[in-house]
């Protein structure tokens, strides 16, 4: 596509853009930058956000997002009830990582449903890209349970979902939403970088506070 067939695109959504779209991109926005700081009101503005996200992208003919967004409320709550918890707390969630076995099976179970469910929209016509509809909606669904978790390669794995993102709704015309997406992609790595270093800090201490009772048992 020319470059000016695409600024005019770019352009014509923008003065198109609903309130509600403008909206649902600020408390998304607002819900990463949260997260990237463990703050526990990341999931009351990704509830908002996603509320807003069901029924535009229900008009838009994309079904498996709209669905996709009405798990995320449900996920909202769900992640607003484990991270409230206080630091202190035995049943508290910290920051983790997970074994490669565990990675190869999550990534071989998301690619055998995203294959089985974009099979199955192909046939009924009701998703304009039923693969890609399909695969974005899946890992979300999937990711969003480590992201609550904590667990520290949600990052990585939304590096992956937000670029196939980008290329779904450049396909269907949510263009201000591709850019909420770019946005995601950079906030996914420095999300990463912020965990990761949250991480290390973590183990160190752990390890410092260990030290001391290994010497007094060596002496």
């Amino acid at each position: 596509m020319p470059a000016a067939d695409v600024f005019h695109q770019v352009l014509q959504a923008f003065l198109a853009l609903s309130g509600w779209e403008a909206l649902a991109t600020f408390f998304g926005l607002a819900y990463v930058f949260l997260a990237i700081k463990e703050s526990v009101w990341a999931w009351p503005s990704a509830f908002l956000s996603t509320l807003l996200y069901t029924i535009l992208f229900w008009n838009g003919q994309l079904p498996l997002q709209a669905l996709l967004n009405g798990y995320y409320l449900v996920m909202a709550v769900y992640g607003f009830w484990l991270w409230k918890r206080p630091d202190q707390s035995k049943d508290a969630i910290h920051i983790h990582t997970k074994s490669w076995p565990f990675h190869l099976t999550y990534i071989f179970v998301g690619a055998a449903a995203t294959y089985a469910l974009g099979s199955y929209m192909a046939t009924t016509g009701e998703s304009k890209l039923p693969y890609l509809d399909a695969g974005v909606m899946l890992f979300s669904v999937m990711n969003t349970v480590l992201m609550a978790r904590k667990v520290l390669e949600n990052w990585l794995y939304w590096l992956v979902v937000n670029s196939a993102a980008i290329a779904l709704y450049w396909e269907t015309g949510f263009y201000i939403t591709i850019i909420m997406f770019c946005v995601y992609f950079v906030m996914a790595i420095i999300g990463y970088q912020a965990w990761r270093a949250s991480w290390v800090k973590a183990q160190q201490d752990a390890f410092s506070d260990l030290a001391p009772k290994k010497s007094s048992i060596l002496s």
